[in-house]
């Protein structure tokens, strides 16, 4: 199973299916921050095909502007719940550290993809190991768009090796990104052009199907508490009758017998062999010295 998270037309779904793409999260962009007024949601439902699971996904590029918040808060959850995932595209240092630190958080609003900006001619911020390890720990990922790697690849190449050294090859997920339809690949391509990146190859194929596949999973909980409960479902199966009971059974039994039947003994009652040697021992101690003082008790008169 093979995924897509960052398809940018719905005229390439037929070329993605024929790619051997499974999973397709279709993405609407947004500069800046969320306004009310302006912004709604253009992903119309697709109709569904057999074996093709279509997603819907909102990136935020996050500027400068974007410092001051960009309406990614509760007030505003009515309009995200309708995306199943949200991706933050920073493009400055205090950008990157607020998507990493604080919209990574469980909640209803949980941002699960970070994508880097590897085409521009150097990348607009320092990748600080503790951001990164942040983020990756409270279940993010950081993507890496291959098709930057057709359109402008010698910045692609440098911020994207980048990316490999600073997360150690942990939590990257591979789209495309495309806008247009010859850019796309096949998801063994793909695989192998990743590894060029310092990716082991088992690292690059979960890069197309572990990694987002776990990512899909976790985005899924942005609808419960604090990503954690979910409301359960209980399924009946068909036909399933409960037992009948015929006869009652007697279960009280009296605790002054054992499991034989027979009555315990009181502990009073009861002595060991070798208390009862004991006390045959002092006795005869006891007697034995009386017999020496009965002994020794006459006197001795001189010769």
């Amino acid at each position: 199973m093979y995924f897509d998270l960052n398809a940018q037309s719905q005229a390439h779904i037929d070329l993605l299916i024929h790619l051997g793409y499974t999973v397709i999260a279709l993405n609407q962009t947004i500069q800046s921050k969320y306004d009310p007024k302006k912004h709604k949601n253009t992903l119309s439902d697709i109709p569904p095909r057999p074996g093709i699971v279509f997603l819907k996904r909102l990136t935020i590029i996050l500027d400068a502007e974007s410092e001051k918040g960009f309406n990614l808060t509760s007030n505003h959850a009515a309009f995200f719940a309708g995306y199943d995932i949200i991706a933050l595209m920073p493009t400055t240092q205090a950008t990157l550290s607020a998507a990493c630190l604080t919209h990574t958080q469980p909640s209803p609003l949980t941002t699960h993809i970070i994508s880097i900006p590897l085409t521009l001619p150097r990348l607009p911020f320092h990748l600080k190991h503790t951001l990164i390890r942040t983020a990756i720990k409270n279940g993010a990922v950081f993507e890496i768009p291959y098709t930057g790697a057709l359109t402008a690849p010698t910045n692609w190449w440098a911020s994207a090796r980048e990316v490999v050294r600073v997360t150690k090859g942990k939590g990257i997920v591979v789209s495309s990104g495309a806008e247009e339809a010859g850019d796309l690949r096949a998801p063994r391509d793909i695989a192998n052009l990743v590894s060029l990146l310092g990716l082991p190859q088992d690292a690059a194929h979960a890069a197309l199907t572990k990694e987002p596949k776990s990512l899909v999973l976790r985005a899924r909980t942005r609808k419960t508490y604090r990503a954690v409960l979910s409301e359960p479902t209980v399924v009946i199966p068909e036909g399933w009758q409960p037992p009948v009971t015929t006869a009652q059974e007697s279960t009280t039994t009296p605790d002054s017998t054992s499991s034989t039947g027979k009555k315990r003994p009181r502990e009073e009652d009861t002595s060991t062999p070798k208390d009862t040697q004991s006390k045959s021992t002092g006795e005869k101690k006891k007697k034995k010295r009386k017999k020496d003082k009965g002994g020794t008790g006459g006197t001795v008169t001189p010769s």
